[in-house]
């Protein structure tokens, strides 16, 4: 139905913007959809935006589900493609999506909530919840920002997890750093150093803080509170791929399935899986809603880094481009195993597009300054 009414409004949008000179133009749709009353700018948006991922679309440069939307209001949401493309199975936008990276600011989110309600201190270390963790000074805030130092679980699970065949857990990654002691990048604080390792251990002080797993609090925290219905955590420790409803199938370089790897048992850094409707829901609710107070909001998008650049720096769970100081972008992107996600927001001006993906070929990948670009208006 939504395709329909994007095509009724695009065809009544063109000629509107050619020909009317009212600030605001009324659209009927189809004759079971609400009257709709667009201006001329976001007519003129709705049109740049189906340009822009049709043509990518019939050049087989992407597949799948797009939204975008301004003050709280969606103008543009759109499914291309297949979910399967051996069964030809078309591609809906509450199809379910690895967010990859993408999972790491709801992870902070759900850490900041457990700051909220007094349950730890951003300056607790991770000793306070895993005693026996051989790494001294490390706090909560170190590992939201990417500053632990620490190296990434996925190369030196590759070196010490004995048997690939069988997936790798949060504790497991935990049990092989007291074992192992492998070696940090750097001394904590010292610098920048992006490593999954630093969300994963997130995910364990969250389960340790709520006495609960990690999927049960994101879903009892964050999912169902704000209607989220579509969104879960895949640990490959407890499910398999069979049982994720509704799922979009993942495609790697070579248009091959994208592999169920032994590294899909750790969660917190990756594994949750989303449509871009939830996406939006939980957007109206950090940006419109109040679901973390500002003062909260303020922190987590605070430039960390002194050793990176304004427009290229991180917060706690979020990336940042910070070259506009008076319209801010907060964003995350990811990548794992078939799928590429982003999340691009511009809380002041209040718009945000989302893009969920389940190919890796050549030429699926999008640059994020022309997604900024297409979410700016026209000077």
């Amino acid at each position: 139905m939504w395709r329909i009414r994007t095509f009724f409004i695009l065809a009544v949008a063109l000629f509107a913007c050619q020909s009317v000179n009212e600030k605001e133009v009324e659209v009927d749709t189809a004759p079971s959809v609400e009257h709709i009353v667009y201006s001329k700018r976001q007519m003129r948006k709705i049109i740049e935006l189906d340009d822009f991922f049709q043509k990518r679309y019939q050049k087989k440069k992407f597949n799948g589900c797009v939204l975008y939307a301004d003050s709280g209001r969606v103008l543009y949401k759109e499914a291309f493609g297949y979910r399967d493309f051996k069964k030809k199975d078309t591609l809906e936008i509450d199809h379910a999506f690895q967010l990859a990276s993408v999972s790491k600011p709801i992870t902070a989110i759900g850490i900041l909530k457990l700051y909220q309600n007094n349950k730890l201190s951003l300056d607790d270390t991770v000793q306070k919840f895993i005693p026996d963790f051989p790494y001294a000074d490390i706090t909560v805030r170190l590992l939201l920002a990417q500053r632990s130092g620490l190296p990434n679980y996925m190369y030196f699970g590759d070196k010490h997890w004995p048997d690939w065949d069988v997936p790798i857990s949060n504790d497991d990654v935990l049990e092989l750093m007291v074992r192992y002691e492998p070696k940090p990048y750097y001394r904590p604080n010292r610098r920048y150093n992006y490593s999954n390792t630093n969300y994963a251990i997130l995910a364990s002080i969250i389960e340790r803080v709520s006495g609960t797993t990690y999927s049960k609090y994101m879903s009892e925290n964050i999912f169902r509170p704000l209607n989220m219905s579509r969104s879960f955590v895949y640990n490959k420790c407890k499910m398999s791929k069979n049982d994720i409803p509704r799922r979009a199938i993942g495609y790697d370089e070579r248009g091959r399935v994208a592999e169920d790897t032994y590294l899909n048992g750790v969660v917190g850094d990756k594994g949750i899986y989303s449509t871009v409707e939830d996406l939006y829901s939980l957007d109206k609710a950090i940006t419109l809603g109040g679901f973390l107070p500002d003062s909260l909001l303020k922190i987590a998008y605070l430039p960390f880094h002194r050793d990176l650049r304004k427009n290229d720096n991180y917060g706690l769970g979020w990336r940042l481009d910070n070259s506009d100081e008076k319209n801010p972008i907060i964003y995350h992107t990811g990548w794992w195993k078939g799928f590429r996600s982003y999340y691009i927001r511009m809380p002041q001006s209040k718009k945000v597009l989302i893009i969920l993906s389940n190919t890796a070929r050549r030429g699926t990948f999008l640059k994020l300054k022309h997604l900024v670009k297409l979410m700016q208006d026209e000077s």
